[in-house]
């Protein structure tokens, strides 16, 4: 397989020797606002075309200029398939997406913040394992505006062909002798044996997943699992490993250690899969930072997935150890926390999506609708009178200005708008913080020692704040990804803040101080939320995982 690397000789500095002319264009097409968003770098074999992309993704701006430059990725494409590679574009360009369809939608409706402007630069076209399929998905990536597109390939490469024939393509045609700069061709690596987790987890991602995709490997060699497939999961000829893999190759694909991966691979295994590999991947992520409680998934049968998750929360008082799980429908499940069993349905009438769920410490559920109003369930204990009476103020409040967050705690409901600011409306009166820049996506409350309210926004912060208090100056954490989801609680451990990102991320964060702990699931994060024992739960449309923090 061709290596992305540039020769020894080449110092990042200036294009190499025969190949001034392609850097030349190159720039003024990257300059030029009315050029093509595709342009195609072509040539014989050994023109330096690979290399040119090399010193194009490290060329920087020149000295004392402050004007900032679009993101350039370079993704080689010898041996990919078009799954992986829109898995690695996704993750460098911080979304998230499950097949190349979900990459275009992606980048083409994510807010500017994690993707920005970007450059893309495919090398070897022509060493994909199927550079059709990639062919089309630069076609359509090449129409989302953000989005500018340099793809690399030999004169002779039929995909590249039709590339050429688009109606806005430019051209860079490096038609110059063999030189020593290309790369080298290096011999084809062994196909790791997709039924045998230690394998998969250790090898090369982008083997695995092409392998997968392209059924390039053998279902079973002697001393791995390739007995009898137990039940239906098991039809993938795997064991179920490629359907795990498929549901979170994108976190897979990164690059981590193999306990991390069986750790991942671990918690996207569904029930029907071969019940040997259970226990061996659970051996393989022994190094990993988290034990997986449980995991259910669409298709699962014991117990049955809750479906879709949009929101969830971790109730106490009369309903402790219950999950409440909510999907798009506005529906709210009950799940017993030890086990994801069913505990029935929260008896609610709101019409139309579910935002946010605060349980409080009666037993009544308060619901943010999609329209930012505030909706009351109460519980079987009866509600002190000045609780009630704060909640209709809050009520009455939120009908004139709409929330886009909530939470709540024993006489606190915490309310974030879409302004940035955080509202606690509490016995002693209001108390306001201007936390975020732009919308406040998600808040906690925590009644601990010293109470705090915990924010997340839009812009990508997370803060603590004490009401009456001036909030702490510093986020607790600050990434280039919009928060989708948080979640706080008091736990044996101390206070514990969970936080999910646009990206995919979560961490789990220690207010009082410890190391965070950070975990990618695969497929688009919808809530997270911190139980009382200190479990983590993440939600997604596929999948309901509980995680511990291994001591």
């Amino acid at each position: 397989m061709p290596s992305a690397t540039p020769s020894p000789a080449w110092d990042g500095r200036r294009p190499t020797t025969g190949t001034e002319p392609g850097a030349t264009a190159l720039l003024g097409w990257l300059t030029d606002p009315d050029a093509p968003r595709l342009c195609l770098v072509t040539g014989a074999p050994g023109s330096g075309k690979t290399a040119l992309l090399g010193w194009l993704a490290a060329h920087g701006p020149r000295s004392g200029c402050t004007r900032r430059r679009p993101a350039r990725v370079l993704v080689p494409l010898a041996g990919q398939s078009a799954l992986g590679t829109a898995w690695a574009v996704a993750d460098r360009l911080g979304v998230v997406a499950g097949t190349p369809g979900d990459l275009v939608g992606a980048l083409a409706t994510s807010e500017a913040r994690p993707t920005g402007r970007a450059v893309l630069l495919l090398t070897d076209l022509h060493a994909a394992a199927e550079p059709d399929a990639l062919a089309r998905l630069v076609t359509e990536l090449a129409e989302v505006g953000r989005v500018r597109l340099v793809v690399e390939a030999r004169d002779d490469t039929p995909a590249l062909a039709a590339l050429r024939a688009g109606p806005r393509v430019a051209v860079v045609d490096l038609d110059g002798g063999p030189g020593p700069l290309d790369p080298v061709e290096e011999p084809a690596r062994p196909l790791p044996d997709l039924s045998d987790p230690a394998a998969v987890c250790a090898a090369d991602p982008l083997l695995v997943t092409t392998a997968y995709v392209t059924g390039s490997a053998p279902a079973g060699v002697p001393g791995t699992l390739d007995g009898p497939e137990p039940s239906g999961e098991t039809a993938d000829g795997h064991g179920g490993l490629r359907t795990a893999w498929m549901r979170a190759g994108q976190s897979l694909c990164r690059a981590q250690p193999p306990a991390d991966r069986a750790l991942v691979l671990l918690a996207a295994l569904g029930d029907g899969a071969d019940p040997r590999l259970r226990p061996t991947l659970a051996e393989l992520a022994a190094g990993a930072p988290w034990r997986l409680r449980w995991a259910r998934h669409r298709g699962d049968l014991t117990p049955p997935w809750p479906g879709p998750v949009t929101v969830l929360g971790a109730a106490g008082g009369p309903l402790e150890g219950t999950l409440l799980v909510g999907d798009r429908t506005g529906t709210v499940r009950l799940l017993r926390e030890a086990d994801a069993g069913s505990a029935g349905r929260l008896a609610h009438a709101v019409p139309g999506r579910i935002t946010a769920l605060a349980p409080a410490p009666d037993g009544t559920v308060l619901i943010l609708d999609d329209r930012g109003r505030l909706h009351t369930v109460r519980g079987t204990a009866s509600r002190p009178p000045y609780l009630e009476r704060l909640t209709e103020a809050v009520s009455a409040t939120l009908a004139r200005h709409p929330g886009t967050a909530l939470a709540a705690i024993g006489g606190s409901v915490v309310v974030g708008d879409r302004l940035g600011s955080v509202h606690a409306f509490g016995l002693t009166g209001l108390h306001q913080a201007a936390s975020h820049s732009g919308r406040v996506t998600a808040v906690a409350a925590v009644d601990s020692a010293t109470p705090f309210v915990c924010s997340g926004g839009a812009d990508g912060t997370v803060r603590l704040w004490t009401p009456g208090r001036d909030p702490v100056p510093e986020p607790l954490a600050d990434r280039r990804s919009p928060v989708v989801s948080l979640h706080a609680a008091e736990t044996p451990h101390g206070p514990l803040v969970a936080v999910a990102w646009g990206d995919g991320l979560v961490e789990l964060h220690r207010p009082e101080g410890g190391p965070k702990l950070s975990f990618r699931p695969g497929p688009p994060v919808r809530a997270v939320a911190v139980t009382g024992s200190g479990s983590l739960l993440v939600g997604t449309d596929e999948s309901l995982l509980c995680l511990a923090a291994k001591k």
